[in-house]
């Protein structure tokens, strides 16, 4: 009898270990695949020209102020918000880094002529510094200065820029955590901080790492899609932020 529990529970461990390893493998490899698939595609297209029009020769005119949002796949997500006032357009394109986004923003955004630019970008560049550890502070230093010209160049269209920082990333999994650092987390404050000097004329800084964030710097549970990215309710949140900040700057509009 003491044999057969034993048996059973000898069993019992080597199924899970063995379907945890399955799942992991299972997870590795989906993970891999995407990567290679995201390589492969920046290679046929690195600035992501092909994602929408370009250089286009007319812009439909609009009462409404337009406003673009521009960045990485957390601007692409972006849902915008219900102001009658606004013509909201989406530039954004997943896993681009601050690099690849200033370099199409000649023919992304200056084509549609827009009041506003709403940035998001910089967590596809800090993310690299697990991999490539020995390159933090130049990896840092270069996203700083893409966006700090990604607002220049918005503000050379006569366009105010509302740079936002940078979101906070959520929980790691398992098998991401082998190609990741505490100091993409460090990383991430560095830029928000400098980011926060950016505001000035023409330019507006939206915090919303402080909005999305925990206490210890970790995007909170209910706005979490995955660790990277915002779920609906993360950016109801931001966008009720926004909507303020819009709101305000109509009414100044109109007073002038």
């Amino acid at each position: 009898m003491i044999l057969t529990k034993r048996s059973i529970l000898l069993s019992t461990l080597v199924l899970v270990v063995l379907g945890s390893s399955i799942f992991l493998n299972i997870s590795l490899y989906s993970r891999a695949k995407q990567f290679y698939r995201e390589l492969n595609q920046t290679r046929l297209d690195p600035l992501g020209l092909n994602e929408y029009p370009t250089n286009l020769k007319q812009v439909t005119d609009t009462a409404q102020t337009r406003v673009v949002f521009f960045g990485d796949s957390r601007a692409a997500s972006w849902i915008s918000p219900n102001i009658s006032e606004y013509e909201f357009i989406n530039r954004g394109i997943s896993s681009q880094t601050s690099v690849q986004t200033i370099q199409r923003f000649a023919a992304h955004v200056r084509p549609l002529k827009p009041n506003l630019v709403i940035i998001q970008v910089g967590i596809n560049d800090l993310k690299t510094i697990g991999l490539f550890p020995e390159r933090r502070d130049a990896i840092v230093a270069n996203c700083q200065a893409n966006i700090k010209r990604i607002v220049e160049e918005s503000r050379n269209l006569g366009a105010v820029a509302i740079v936002t920082t940078i979101f906070p990333v959520g929980e790691v999994p398992l098998q991401r955590k082998p190609f990741w650092s505490d100091e993409i987390s460090r990383a991430i404050k560095e830029v928000n901080a400098y980011i926060a000097t950016l505001a000035g004329e023409k330019t507006i800084v939206l915090d919303t790492f402080s909005i999305l964030a925990d206490s210890q710097g970790m995007m909170l549970r209910k706005y979490r899609a995955d660790e990277l990215h915002l779920n609906e309710q993360g950016y109801v949140i931001i966008n009720k932020h926004l909507s303020q900040l819009l709101n305000t700057m109509e009414r100044k509009k109109r007073q002038n």
